[in-house]
């Protein structure tokens, strides 16, 4: 179990970075929620019941954790036991001057609520409506309408100079 669970964390880690990119400002906050949620992960792993995509699944509960950690406003990591020996998942595919290139839109984005910041990143990795109201918990049109008001909040916030 623990072999399937790191090689699909590993496949599926852009998704844990993306996240923690979008609700921490530093480096450190990063890390922490990483692993805050690769420990939520490794605690709910065995009830994933393929009902969605793993990656659907995956979102979900990185976001949740996120988001309660974000409303938490302080970081505190989860102490869930992880299996004997550290799980190493490995930095691949994961480019850094890519975030520096989005670091603008990501700042306009840090100013949003935890559920906006949720749907807007859900929004640019080219999730559906039908899909971010799955991982979300609300309903589609509800995400229209968020989507909405989100994009006017975006534009205003990347036109402000600082």
């Amino acid at each position: 179990m623990k072999e399937d669970f790191v090689n699909i964390i590993t496949e599926n880690q852009g998704i844990i970075h993306k996240v923690c990119s979008i609700y921490c400002d530093n480096e450190e906050d990063r890390k922490d929620l990483f692993q805050e949620i690769l420990a939520q992960l490794w605690k709910s792993y065995a009830s994933f019941r393929s009902e969605s995509k793993f990656s659907t699944w995956m979102y979900r509960v990185a976001l949740n954790t996120a988001i309660t950690s974000f409303k938490r406003g302080k970081r505190q990591p989860d102490r869930t036991n992880l299996p004997e020996g550290n799980i190493q998942i490995p930095d691949e595919g994961y480019d850094m001057e890519t975030e520096e290139q989005i670091k603008h839109l990501y700042k306009a984005i840090s100013k949003l609520t935890g559920i906006e910041k949720s749907i807007i990143l859900l929004y640019l990795e080219n999730h559906p409506y039908e899909e971010i109201a799955e991982i979300t918990g609300i309903t589609q049109n509800y995400v229209r309408v968020k989507m909405n008001r989100i994009k006017k909040k975006l534009k205003k916030l990347m036109n402000v100079k600082d």
